[in-house]
């Protein structure tokens, strides 16, 4: 696919997930309800986690490997999309949160299970919840033409992924004892969030 050169410029240059995920933590957080295209991320230098797993996909795909996007599902929280990759049969992801505690993730998982469970602890709302129940099968981006460049909502994308099975985190009577998130950390990980876009419960 021939991309418009901004983009191609950009997802030359980012190919490496350490590169990419540099990338995404330094574009502002968007808010708002339309899901933007990698190129108009590249363009207008902001995304929120589902704009920016799609970059991180945009990217990978654009030096051969699979564009592959997984929902983590949460209770009483938004979910949280990231791109997940593999490096020597070991699992890793790159993300865009507001909290910083939910971005990268090394490839040293050796499954998508593993991978997800690694988010668990430091996922939870700003009362301090412990917020995440399910994780997606990966949904393979190439299945889907022009989303890397479109002016469209990409929100299709997300009613497409939401459709996809889902696995349990753990199982379901572990949930009934959690212990809350320790008030540092949750301050420390909202740390140059925009508090406004964060769910309130």
């Amino acid at each position: 696919m021939n991309y418009p050169r901004p983009l191609e410029k950009t997802l030359e240059k980012l190919d490496t997930p350490p590169k990419i995920q540099n990338y995404l933590e330094k574009l502002k957080y968007n808010g708002g309800d339309k899901c933007h295209s990698p190129l108009h991320v590249v363009k207008n230098k902001r995304a929120y986690c589902f704009e920016g797993a799609l970059f991180a996909a945009a990217c990978m795909k654009y030096h051969g490997h699979k564009p592959l996007i997984v929902d983590l599902r949460a209770v009483n929280d938004d979910d949280h999309i990231i791109a997940v990759y593999k490096r020597n049969g070991l699992w890793g992801a790159l993300s865009k949160s507001n909290f910083l505690t939910l971005q990268y993730r090394e490839p040293i998982y050796r499954s998508l299970r593993e991978l997800a469970q690694s988010y668990f602890n430091f996922y939870y709302n700003i009362k301090g919840e412990k917020t995440l129940r399910e994780y997606s099968r990966p949904m393979n981006l190439n299945r889907f033409n022009g989303w890397e460049t479109t002016d469209e909502d990409l929100n299709y994308l997300g009613e497409q992924i939401d459709k996809m099975k889902h696995y349990p985190i753990t199982a379901g009577h572990i949930f009934k004892n959690l212990r809350p998130v320790n008030p540092k950390l949750l301050k420390a990980s909202l740390m140059g969030a925009k508090l406004h876009e964060v769910y309130k419960p």
